[in-house]
């Protein structure tokens, strides 16, 4: 089975800076993309969606998609996806999750550990068929949670994953720097607030112009808003994969 790596990429600029934009690249393997995300600072709610049963078409998809894209930014990862779809399959064991619990990293504050913890948990809050779990042992885990001093880069958060040719996503690593690039540290909230952001890619979901969600470019908000959540519910509710 075929497998490409995927990068997502946060920028943190500092609470006031503007975000850099956004790119991505195709790769040259068939099913394979890059897609980096570039961003900023730390600075009415959809229902439950129903999911799409097996054996339904694309056109009933298509529907579905439109019918419930109201409230969300769906489209905005379409656009940038080429209208296709990442996300994990459904599961019923929770995916299980490693957070390296310390670090020889100057100014690493142990408060960290929690913070991203309570991140997962907002998430796991959310109605998805995705839930976690934390383990001790890393070489139990489905995702990967480490700490680095700086990005050499303007960012503050990297998540990387890996999906196979049905795009279903089936591994991840997230790594949280310490310290912006210029040397300013992270306090444990905004650590909370960029593990959110970066927990949202690890799901398949992208960047949003809108400002008050936490997976705009540019992360002014310390919560989910109801965008955020009815966004990863229909990405649930919808299949991986090609919608066109």
């Amino acid at each position: 089975m075929k497998r490409a790596a995927v990068p997502l990429l946060s920028l943190v600029l500092g609470a006031l800076l503007l975000g850099a934009g956004h790119r991505s690249a195709t790769g040259t393997t068939p099913g394979a993309a890059i897609h980096e995300s570039d961003g900023g600072s730390i600075g009415g709610a959809l229902g439950i969606v129903g999911p799409v049963r097996p054996g339904e078409d694309r056109e009933a998809v298509k529907r579905k998609l439109h019918d419930e894209e109201g409230g969300t930014y769906i489209d905005e990862i379409l656009l940038e996806r080429d209208s296709s779809l990442a996300r994990w399959p459904d599961r019923d064991a929770p995916l299980s999750v490693w957070i390296r619990p310390e670090s020889k990293i100057a100014g690493f504050d142990t408060a960290y550990v929690g913070r991203v913890k309570a991140a997962f948990r907002a998430w796991d809050d959310v109605d998805l068929p995705i839930h976690f779990k934390f383990v001790s042992d890393s070489a139990r885990a489905d995702v990967h949670v480490t700490w680095i001093d700086h990005f050499k880069d303007p960012i503050s958060g990297r998540t990387r994953w890996t999906r196979d040719e049905d795009w279903n996503i089936t591994n991840a690593d997230i790594v949280l720097a310490v310290h912006h690039r210029g040397g300013e540290q992270l306090d444990p909230d905004a650590m909370r607030a960029m593990a959110m952001h970066e927990i949202g890619h690890l799901l398949g979901l992208d960047h949003t112009s809108d400002s008050s969600s936490i997976m705009a470019p540019v992360v002014r908000v310390r919560e989910l808003s109801a965008a955020d959540r009815a966004t990863a519910q229909l990405l649930y509710a919808l299949p991986a994969g090609p919608l066109r």
